[in-house]
C-alpha cells in the first residue's frame, strides 16, 4: 500500500460517521449510526443524556479540528497540540481538560499503576524518541496510543486521546485510518487488560491492524 494523503483524508471523512459512533459505543453510550449522522449535520437527536451528547459532539469537533491540522499541515505530536486537542475531545467530560493531569490515576481491572503526575512530560518526550526509531508507519502510530493509554497522561479521555494521536500519524503520513470497532469490545478490553500489565504491545498491535477496514485498504491500493 504506497501512501496517499488525499485519498486517506478522504476515506476518513467518509468513515467519520462510524469513527465517532463506535468510540461514543466503546463508552457505553448507546448512539445508533443515523443518529451520530443526524448530529454531524448540526441536528440534535431527542431521547440521550445532555452528558451523552456532550460527550458525541466532542468526537465531532475534535476529529474535525485534526482534518483540519492534517490539511494545513500543522499536526505534530507534541504536548502543545495533544493537550490542545485533548481541550476538545474532553470538554466537560473530564475532570481538567487541555492540560496533563497533576495527580494519580488508576485503571479498573489491573494492578498496574500509571506513572506519578510529575514524570508525564518526560514520559511524553520518551514516547515521541522511541516511536522515531520504528521503521514501520503503523508501529509508529500504534506505539502512540498505546503508549498514551498506559500513562494515562489525562485524567479521562486518554485512550480516546490515543486514538486520535494515532490515526492523525497515520493520516499525516498518507495511511488510512484505524477504527475500533464497538462490535469487538470485549476482545480490545481483554488484551488492553493484559497490556497494561506487561506493557508488551505484541498482542494489541496485531489487534489493531486486524481492526483496519479490508475495502479501505482495497481503495487504497487502487
Amino acid at each position: 500500500m504506497q501512501p496517499n494523503k488525499a485519498k486517506a483524508l478522504m476515506l476518513a471523512k467518509r468513515m467519520l460517521p462510524e469513527f465517532i459512533c463506535d468510540a461514543v459505543n466503546l463508552e457505553g453510550i448507546n448512539y445508533t449510526l443515523p443518529e451520530i449522522q443526524t448530529l454531524l449535520e448540526g441536528i440534535t437527536v431527542g431521547g440521550h443524556k445532555i452528558s451523552e451528547q456532550q460527550v458525541a459532539l466532542n468526537q465531532v469537533n475534535a476529529w474535525r479540528h485534526l482534518f483540519h491540522l492534517i490539511e494545513t499541515k500543522q499536526f505534530s505530536v507534541t504536548i502543545e497540540q495533544v493537550c490542545a486537542l485533548h481541550s476538545i475531545a474532553a470538554k466537560e467530560d473530564a475532570l481538567e481538560w487541555g492540560r496533563f493531569r497533576a495527580g494519580g490515576v488508576t485503571i479498573a481491572g489491573t494492578n498496574y499503576l500509571p506513572p506519578a503526575a510529575e514524570k508525564l512530560p518526560d514520559l511524553f518526550a520518551q514516547m515521541t524518541e522511541e516511536a522515531a526509531q520504528l521503521d514501520d508507519v503503523y508501529d509508529q502510530a500504534i506505539h502512540y496510543f498505546l503508549t498514551m493509554a498506559r500513562c494515562q497522561f489525562f485524567y479521562d479521555v486518554n485512550k480516546r486521546m490515543g486514538r486520535f494521536v494515532m490515526n492523525g500519524f497515520l493520516l499525516r503520513c498518507g495511511y488510512p485510518a484505524i477504527n475500533l470497532p464497538a462490535k469487538r469490545q470485549l476482545e480490545f478490553n481483554q488484551l488492553m487488560l493484559a497490556f497494561y500489565d506487561s506493557g508488551e504491545q505484541k498482542q494489541m498491535n496485531a489487534f489493531l491492524r486486524s481492526c483496519l477496514d479490508e475495502r479501505i485498504i482495497q481503495i487504497m491500493k487502487e
